[in-house]
This record gives structure tokens, sequence and C-alpha cells, in this order.
């Protein structure tokens, strides 16, 4: 199972890199024509809209995955084990909250966006907005497994040093940091 997980984050990060360098291209292109050769591919501006708007919610679930979003740690490190798992739950819980929001609140525009098209490319906007259920779902799951782990006792001394912001230099090595 984790096995599969994995390969679906590895197929998010796959669609990222290919959003983004799709936004460099189209820039780029429009770019060169509209200096170079006073034209442009007028597509290409709402496209590239549209990429980065998909690029930052996918990415936002990755890095919700890998815990590296911006945090506070400075209260948190000075709490004890228990203080930490605590938080740790009432985190998780919060965003379970607000993703649920997200999600809802997505669902319910769905349909007024279903019946708008964007003006140049002529693409439904509910495919422009309807990342934002696919991010609230991914996220409430994700704080869900997170939440459930704790719960249990499955949540191990790292991550919960990770939380607090005491990571090795191995670990800051091992995320690219």
């Amino acid at each position: 199972m984790q096995r599969t997980v994995d390969l679906f984050y590895r197929f998010l990060e796959l669609l990222l890199v290919l959003l983004l360098s799709g936004m460099v291209v189209m820039v780029f292109l429009n770019v060169v024509l509209r200096y170079g050769f006073n034209s442009g591919v007028t597509v290409s501006e709402e496209l590239s809209r549209y990429f980065f708007v998909w690029l930052t919610f996918i990415g936002a679930v990755v890095t919700f995955r890998e815990g590296s979003h911006l945090g506070i740690e400075t209260l948190v490190s000075r709490l004890s084990r228990k203080g930490r798992i605590t938080c740790m739950i009432l985190v998780n819980v919060l965003i379970m909250l607000v993703s649920a929001i997200f999600f809802l609140g997505t669902w319910k525009q769905l349909p007024i966006n279903a019946t708008m098209h964007a003006p140049v490319s002529g693409l439904r906007m509910s495919w422009v907005f309807g990342v934002g259920m696919f991010t609230g779902g991914m996220m409430f799951l994700i704080a869900a497994e997170r939440l459930f782990r704790i719960v249990t006792g499955r949540v191990t001394d790292d991550e919960i040093s990770a939380f607090a912001g005491e990571h090795t230099i191995e670990q800051l090595m091992e995320r690219g940091e």
C-alpha cells in the first residue's frame, strides 16, 4: 500500500514539473513572439495562469505530505513530549476542519464554475478551480492519517522532533534543505 501511495506522490511531483515547464515554455515563447515578431499566442497567457493555479494547489499537497510548510516551532520546541503530541493533535484536527470547509466550498461553487468558460481557451472554469476539491480532500486525508497514527501511538520520536523543529543535519540534507 505504501508503495502505491509513494508512486502517486511521485506522479504528482512529475505533474508539478510538467506544469512548471509548460508555464516556462508558454511565457518564454510569448515574450519572444511579442518582442521579436510583434505577435503572440493569446491562449498561452490564460493557460499559464491556470497552470500556476494548479501548480500552487498540487504543490501544497506535496509540501504538506513532506511536512515542509512553514511552521512556528518556538513554542512547540519548549513543550514536553505530551505537550507536543497534544499540539500535533490540535493542528491536525484544525487542518482537517479547514480542509473540509475548503473542499465543501469548492463543491458548492462547482456548478457555477461548470457553466462559465474561459474567455480565450473556452475551458470550463470548473477544471481550473476544481483543484480546490483535490487539495482539500488530499490534505484532509493526510491530516486524518496523521491524527490516526498519533492517537493510536504510532507516531515516531523523529516525527515529534520534526514537528518541534528539531531537525538533524542528516534530516535536512535528506529533504534537500
